[in-house]
This record gives C-alpha cells, structure tokens and sequence, in this order.
C-alpha cells in the first residue's frame, strides 16, 4: 500500500491563535500515524507564489490521511486556523 502525503502552503496572520490549531491538531496526527517531514523552515521559491510556511506530513496510506483530515478531532483543531491563515492544503498519494 503506498502512502500519502499533505502538502500545504501556508501563510499566518495570528501566531498565537494558530498555537491553538497546532496543539489541537497534534493528537489527530498522531492517532493516524502522520510523520512530520517538513515544517517551516528554508524554503525557495522556484515557480509561482509562494508561503512562507511549508509544510508535509506523511501517513500511512491515502485513506489515513482522509480520515484524519475528516476526523472530529481535527476539524475541531482546523477551526482555531480558520481566519487567522490562508492555506492550500493537499493530499497526494506516494509511489510504491
């Protein structure tokens, strides 16, 4: 089974009120087995717009990383980013 991966491009306009979407957040990712692979960090931009913060997680298979997106625990979390960041965030299966 190939895993999968979020991809997202990120750009915050409230540090604080993005902390609670972070703590929130972490306790999904985990209950769905998402590895931190990238988080902020350097970063250059090749092509098109760019965020300042970039982030990729990976999970253990394509409908892990639905079902954590989905999860009450995570929407839950994505509320406290709602309004304090502009986000393009996708899913991406890997290769096997």
């Amino acid at each position: 089974m190939a895993k999968a991966y979020w991809i997202a491009r990120v750009t915050v306009t409230d540090a604080e009120q993005y902390k609670l979407y972070l703590e929130g957040a972490a306790s999904s990712l985990k209950t769905y087995g998402a590895k931190l692979l990238a988080r902020g960090g350097k970063y250059e931009a090749l092509e098109g717009d760019a965020r300042p913060r970039n982030v990729v997680l990976e999970f253990p298979s394509l409908q892990a990383a639905h079902d954590c997106f989905h999860s009450p625990e995570y929407q839950a979390a994505r509320a406290h980013r709602l309004g304090v960041s502009t986000i393009e965030l996708v899913i991406v299966e890997g290769v096997e």
